[in-house]
């Protein structure tokens, strides 16, 4: 059974320290890759799939990013206010929950995107269509560690035919790299902690019951986690057809 989602949450509180310079003048989701900001490619691609209200976190030259996002005219823009600390993607989360609503959403940091496959599907939407309630309670968006772009280190998560993900032993290597998307239910923040925590927290409470499921990127995942990842998107971009 899927559900129709019509909620997002993108991630766009962090300090970006790793893509310094480039952070020096301007929050993270504001450099450019393809000339555009990151996180207008993000919110476009919501936008794409059907999401009609976006929830954004602010901390880090907030007003910079408010602005920026205020000129927006689709999908609805509302702000999730973290200017008083940084409550880490958990945190983040939880704090914005009674803006997100009582049913399934998507969870989208602002440094992703990716090209897609050739036969144009959406990911995202097909992420969405493959959610299952009755079958899991967080659904990952997962990219092959082999084909990404940008930091995948020795990879996050292996996973089966069923699509239950399990994590990277500490000396090993795994075959996907999570792509930094998750449908998410909000009962699941119903026992977390307070304050700052990392989504993490649940996905290893959720591996325990097998209650956490992957959706494999079709195409090429982008990840700017740093300036020199950005450099290479650039140049990935410009020679994508």
């Amino acid at each position: 059974m899927s559900v129709q989602i019509k909620k997002a949450m993108v991630l766009a509180a962090g300090e970006g320290r790793r893509m310094r310079p480039l952070t020096d003048d301007r929050p993270k989701p504001l450099v450019e890759v393809g000339g555009r900001a990151l996180i207008d490619h993000v919110i476009d691609r919501l936008e794409a799939a059907g999401v009609e209200e976006v929830v954004v976190n602010l901390h880090y030259m907030a007003d910079m990013l408010e602005a920026h996002l205020r000129g927006r005219k689709s999908p609805r823009i509302v702000f999730s206010d973290e200017r008083d600390a940084l409550l880490d993607t958990g945190g983040g989360v939880k704090r914005a929950l009674p803006l997100l609503g009582e049913d399934p959403f998507l969870v989208m940091s602002a440094d992703t995107g990716w090209i897609e496959s050739p036969d144009g599907k959406d990911n995202l939407k097909a992420m969405m269509d493959a959610f299952d309630p009755d079958r899991c309670d967080c659904m990952l968006l997962v990219a092959d560690c082999k084909t990404s772009v940008g930091f995948v280190g020795r990879g996050d998560f292996d996973m089966d035919e069923e699509r239950k993900l399990t994590r990277r032993t500490p000396d090993g290597d795994a075959d996907y790299m999570y792509a930094s998307v998750q449908v998410m239910k909000p009962s699941l923040f119903d026992a977390t902690p307070q304050g700052a925590f990392s989504n993490n927290w649940i996905w290893d409470q959720l591996n325990l019951k097998g209650r956490l499921l992957g959706h494999k990127l079709e195409g090429r995942w982008l990840h700017a986690s740093s300036a020199a990842d950005v450099a290479a998107i650039d140049e990935v971009l410009r020679d994508a057809p």
